[in-house]
């Protein structure tokens, strides 16, 4: 479903005090119709994907052709780990997580992860957790990462099978580069761990969320996984198996600072973010030098500029990458 409609298409005993609490967004805040005629931008109920896996893209186009006639902007949200692909409409805006920044028209933007806050879940506050400033910066991470050969095998082939069908006409998933994800983030771990002005807080799974089974490990991990966040000043954030970073919202909502590794990404208000303010960007070929970088970086700042800047970046996510936020800035 379009991310904005599921705090409103709720039972009728859902109050607008509960849709504030659990999704940030008041009934206050938009005003939807049936009518096409009436609207300001026209929304696909669900996604891209959805009418392409049931085979009901006509009747998404028909809605489509609709609003254009009538001169109106369509919103569609693509989900899931990949894109796949869309005609070709001027006036439909697509949000997107996933894809290759270079290789999509423009009308494609990129949508962040809509997480719950985890200051206020796991910590029961809304307030920042401050750090001294020390020398030697720290570099958190808390994920899966692997160096296996027959792991980047497996994930090779994997990519390759769906780029065939993909060239065969035999899916609609969009082509993916040839990339080891779980094997990036093992590699840029590497770096930083041999540098020595550098401490590192790693916790390398070989399995996601540690291969939890049950509610209690999986609140354990979860647990850990943010703690690790906290004691540390930057977070490593690569691409998973899709070209985006869950972990990049994350690390802003706890009010750290990302290492951002850019392999083309869909970065969200691309042109309202100044994005190079907030994280240790790095480009994909930099990526050897993912280190430098970081102690570069790192040196600029004391203990107040330090925690100005997790400050900073906690209301970025707060202000324009939220539910409640994001789609406001995006129509302006």
């Amino acid at each position: 479903m379009f991310p904005l409609l599921k705090p409103f298409l709720k039972a009728n005993t859902f109050t607008d005090e509960e849709r504030i609490e659990l999704y940030g967004v008041s009934e206050k805040d938009y005003c939807f119709t049936e009518s096409i005629e009436e609207a300001d931008n026209v929304i696909l109920p669900m996604s891209w994907n959805y009418y392409l896996k049931t085979k009901t893209t006509q009747k998404a186009i028909k809605i489509i052709e609709e609003a254009k006639q009538l001169n109106k902007k369509v919103w569609i949200v693509m989900v899931d780990d990949f894109g796949m692909t869309f005609p070709q409409y001027n006036h439909c805006t697509v949000f997107r997580s996933s894809g290759y920044r270079s290789k999509l028209s423009l009308n494609h933007i990129g949508m962040p992860s809509f997480i719950n806050d985890p200051l206020k879940e796991i910590y029961g506050t809304t307030n920042l957790f401050n750090r001294p400033y020390t020398e030697f910066p720290t570099v958190g991470f808390c994920g899966l990462a692997n160096n296996s050969t027959w792991n980047v095998l497996k994930e090779w082939l994997k990519i390759s099978y769906r780029n065939i069908k993909y060239n065969l006409g035999l899916s609609y998933i969009e082509k993916e580069q040839l990339v080891s994800p779980s094997y990036l983030r093992y590699s840029c771990l590497k770096k930083l761990k041999m540098n020595s002005l550098i401490i590192s807080n790693f916790i390398i799974r070989k399995k996601y969320r540690a291969g939890a089974l049950n509610n209690q490990e999986l609140q354990k991990s979860t647990i850990e996984f943010f703690d690790n966040i906290k004691n540390s000043d930057y977070v490593l954030c690569v691409r998973g198996a899709g070209n985006f970073s869950v972990r990049l919202y994350e690390t802003l909502a706890m009010g750290r600072i990302p290492i951002f590794l850019n392999t083309d990404c869909m970065l969200p208000l691309a042109n309202s973010i100044d994005w190079k303010r907030h994280v240790v960007w790095v480009e994909y070929d930099e990526r050897h030098d993912i280190a430098k970088k970081v102690i570069n970086f790192h040196k600029d700042l004391n203990t107040n500029k330090l925690n100005e800047l997790f400050k900073s970046n906690r209301l970025l996510w707060e202000d324009k990458l939220r539910l409640n936020t994001f789609f406001k800035f995006t129509n302006e």
